[in-house]
């Protein structure tokens, strides 16, 4: 599987766990700091209402980590790669 290029995320906090995202249409990609894997979370799981936020932080820079935590927490769709 081919994956798109990764964004550093920006964590204006400095505090995120996350890493770096991928934006694909229908769908966002996370690497955490704490693994090596990386996550799908899409419009079917954990669904469009979710991934849209989800991706409006991402681009922000702030907030992702935290919207996940209290929102999505590990209803991904997928896991690829990692242990």
């Amino acid at each position: 599987m081919d994956l798109p290029p990764f964004k550093t995320y920006s964590d204006r906090s400095g505090h995120s766990g996350v890493r770096a995202y991928a934006l694909v249409p229908g769908a966002i990609l996370l690497r955490f700091a704490d693994d090596r894997a990386i996550y799908l979370y899409d419009d079917v799981e954990p669904g469009a209402q979710h991934v849209t936020a989800m991706r409006r932080h991402a681009e922000a820079g702030s907030g992702l980590a935290t919207y996940i935590n209290q929102h999505v927490r590990d209803r991904y769709r997928a896991k690829l790669g990692g242990d």
